[in-house]
């Protein structure tokens, strides 16, 4: 696919003009929006749970003047080439090291910057809590057994059905890798379609007393909907394959303390990443006022798990997430004007 919108970048010494004198009681100081003239665009992938960290940072560099523009949707893998080509300033869900292979590509012209989630993002296998009870489920290793693939086959193919993720996202290429390593093509059918779409399927399922078995991640609205615990557990696996890539954080994948894991550390298979904001070299190095906001900003996982709660349920229109982005900025004002004065303050250099 090819991207031809041009970038408009009118930074040069306009991020750089200050005013030495007092202005009047209200007036705004030039020096309090340096990025004004510049517009940003963020690429936004088929991921509706990260939808918020837009629509916080897209606030955030308002503040400091930057003309934010309506996102580019697109999917995982053409935000990241969306970014790189610079049809797109900024890809507000980069997964790392989940999405090294997009970062890795030759003549990629985009970098990470900045921590929206730092070490806080786990991923892994789920069933639910009464099957994995009835059927002492606690590795993908026990959907071998005729009994429980016959319990999971919702499709009637002989194979236990398990929600995984839409193609050229992150995690299905991880899926199908160690569906591949740990040879489960002939007891495990991946559902690769729209997630949200998926899980709501599997979620009316288990309303209906049915064993489900899905792929997630933290944070997620889905562990509000099924509460690792009580409604669902999360699996191991049977030891740690990953691809080439991920395979020196292997060590990782193993975690002390997963509320709702059927062991304690839990193998979970999957390293911990990081959500990091991805931004086009060139719009980074001719901004540095948002690049510094960049490197400030970051979000609680808390945050972003109780809002993708409140999208579920119905709060998801536009101005929801802009209602929500403006009360969780206000309600952390004090953090938040340490951020944007830290941007400012690169103008003024």
């Amino acid at each position: 696919m090819i991207f031809n919108k041009a970038q408009t970048m009118l930074a040069g010494g306009f991020l750089a003009l200050t005013w030495a004198f007092a202005l009047p009681h209200g007036a705004i100081a030039a020096g309090e929006k340096p990025g004004e003239g510049v517009s940003v665009r963020f690429a936004q992938a088929n991921d509706d749970t990260g939808y918020i960290i837009t629509a916080v940072y897209t606030q955030l560099l308002s503040k400091l003047g930057y003309d934010v523009e309506d996102p580019l949707d697109s999917n995982v893998p053409l935000s990241y080439q969306a970014v790189s080509q610079g049809s797109a300033d900024l890809y507000y869900d980069g997964w790392l090291p989940l999405h090294n292979v997009y970062l890795d590509q030759p003549g990629f012209n985009a970098r990470p910057i900045g921590y929206v989630v730092k070490q806080g993002a786990l991923q892994g296998y789920l069933v639910d809590k009464a099957s994995a009870d009835k059927y002492d489920i606690k590795t993908l290793d026990d959907f071998r057994r005729d009994e429980v693939k016959q319990a999971f086959d919702r499709t009637g193919d002989g194979k236990a059905d398990m929600v995984g993720c839409p193609p050229g996202w992150g995690c299905e290429l991880t899926i199908s890798y160690q569906m591949d390593a740990f040879e489960m093509g002939d007891d495990i059918n991946v559902i690769n379609a729209g997630y949200s779409a998926a899980m709501a399927d599997a979620i009316a399922a288990y309303s209906n007393g049915e064993p489900i078995l899905f792929y997630t991640w933290t944070p997620n609205w889905t562990v509000n909907e099924l509460k690792p615990g009580k409604d669902v557990v999360w699996i191991e696996v049977p030891d740690v394959r990953l691809p080439e890539d991920q395979q020196h954080l292997a060590d990782t994948a193993t975690v002390d303390g997963i509320y709702g894991c059927v062991s304690n550390p839990c193998t979970l298979g999957w390293p911990v990443n990081d959500i990091r904001i991805v931004g086009n070299n060139d719009f980074l190095d001719d901004n540095p006022v948002a690049a510094k906001l960049l490197e400030e900003a970051s979000l609680p996982i808390d945050f972003i798990y109780k809002q993708n709660a409140a999208m579920k349920n119905g709060a998801d229109s536009p101005e929801d997430l802009k209602e929500q982005a403006a009360d969780w900025i206000s309600g952390n004002q004090a953090m938040v004007d340490g951020w944007l004065e830290a941007a400012r303050q690169v103008a003024n250099q």
